[in-house]
């Protein structure tokens, strides 16, 4: 630490503290003080200077430059001895607190005023404040311009009471005279906020309002096409049963035209019929009225079951259906008819579009040890960067030379999307054209109902 004097002044009379005050303002301009920062640094040491002047005499103010930590401070200490003291006599009722609590007063001054303040005992009893603030600039004040500085400020005259009452005066006139222009930019800033507090508020009522036609707009949907789809399954299931009689020749031999335009019928009653079980349980998912029921599911279990009941399912010649068992049983709780519908769905589309090789259903070991993760993988035609978000939005579909021939509803994945949701997981799905697709079931070993959840039953 290294510490240039500057100026040293005595403080045993009361014009000493006005002599200190305009030192301070003068050393702080020739320092590169803003007025500002003078005005903080003279009001700082002359309240410290009063102080010691009140309590003691033979005080003295030393002001000098200091470095700590590679930056220059002006520093001002204040002291004085207790051995060399005599108390000056104080007009009545002109400060009536203690020189203790006057002290303290002028100690939170400097605080405020200064960077740095700090009282220091005296083993005498006496006084020592070291006040600290950092000099502007990055340039350093070396010996010659501290000699610079010491000519000027020896030539500068110390004015009179009078003259240094008339510069408070300004000062504080220029204090006021800011205080009053923030005070009107305040003003003017409140008026501000509240007109956008107006704007936010009408903001946040619109964006209600709508929010609550989107709602009522989505209950609507939901109930239309949950009604729909009730009102056309019973016609379905009798144009289906009707022609299955006569495809089996219930009522006598078909001719070849006959059974292809027939044919034609069965299969568009079974695609509409598709569609409008899709539709029933997106309805059913968003409205929130779907029963879980969970139970103990054993995945070995799951693959035979889905093994015999997807065999019938047409497919290109030479495209093989591979379930693959887990060499050790694996339990979790879950609801299994969710489960297998969604298997249903992954494998339905990747036999759709695989025209050689096999599609592999299998269980994956997760990395946690408390989710399971169910794959189907395909050798089909795939699915681009682009469009692996696009195939679970609702009604999509990506063109395709296969993709016309195997018509589809674009809503079995979506539909897949909000299941696997619903029974706590998540779907994935990692693809390259020509390569083939693999479809991932993320689920937790055992489902936990979320809190709000009152559906799910076990």
């Amino acid at each position: 630490m290294n510490q240039a004097r500057i100026l040293q002044v005595g403080i045993d009379s009361e014009p000493d503290v006005v002599m200190v005050r305009q030192r301070a303002r003068q050393i702080s301009g020739l320092l590169g003080f803003s007025v500002q920062d003078q005005v903080r640094v003279a009001t700082a040491v002359s309240e410290v200077a009063r102080c010691a002047c009140g309590r003691v005499a033979g005080g003295r103010a030393i002001f000098a430059l200091e470095m700590l930590g590679g930056t220059q401070h002006l520093s001002v200490v204040v002291r004085a001895a207790r051995s060399a003291a005599r108390v000056v006599a104080q007009a009545p009722g002109l400060d009536a607190e203690p020189p203790a609590v006057q002290l303290e007063n002028a100690v939170v001054t400097a605080h405020r005023l200064m960077d740095d303040c700090s009282v220091h005992e005296q083993d005498d009893g006496g006084l020592h404040v070291a006040m600290r603030k950092v000099v502007p600039g990055r340039q350093r004040i070396d010996g010659m311009a501290l000699q610079r500085l010491t000519a000027q400020l020896a030539a500068s005259p110390v004015q009179n009471t009078y003259s240094e009452m008339q510069q408070q005066n300004r000062e504080l006139a220029a204090a006021l005279a800011e205080l009053r222009e923030r005070q009107d930019d305040l003003l003017a800033l409140t008026r501000e906020l509240e007109d956008t507090n107006r704007g936010v508020v009408a903001l946040y009522a619109e964006i209600e309002e709508k929010a609550e036609r989107l709602r009522k707009a989505d209950e609507m949907k939901s109930r239309f096409l949950s009604n729909t789809s009730h009102e056309l399954r019973t016609p379905l299931s009798s144009i289906r049963a009707l022609a299955k009689l006569l495809l089996d020749r219930m009522d006598g031999e078909l001719t070849v035209e006959q059974e292809r335009q027939v044919s034609f019928i069965a299969t568009a009653a079974n695609d509409l019929s598709e569609l409008v079980n899709d539709l029933l349980d997106l309805a059913k998912i968003e409205a929130g009225k779907v029963q879980l029921s969970i139970a103990p599911l054993n995945v070995t279990d799951l693959f035979s079951t889905l093994k015999g009941m997807l065999r019938p399912l047409p497919r290109n010649a030479g495209v093989g259906l591979v379930f693959e068992l887990p060499e050790t049983a694996v339990t979790m709780m879950s609801d299994e008819g969710k489960v297998a519908q969604i298997l249903r769905n992954f494998i339905s589309n990747a036999l759709k579009f695989t025209e050689s090789g096999q599609v592999t259903v299998a269980l994956q070991v997760a990395p946690d040890p408390d989710w399971v993760t169910l794959t189907v993988s395909d050798t089909g035609i795939g699915i681009s960067a682009d469009n692996l978000q696009l195939i679970f939005e609702e009604f999509s579909q990506i063109e395709n030379p296969l993709q016309r021939r195997s018509k589809g509803t674009g809503l079995g994945l979506p539909l897949c999307r909000k299941l696997a949701t619903l029974l706590g997981g998540t779907v994935d799905v990692s693809s390259a054209p020509g390569v083939g697709s693999t479809f991932f079931l993320h689920l937790p070993l055992r489902y936990q109902p979320a809190e709000s959840d009152g559906s799910a039953t076990s």
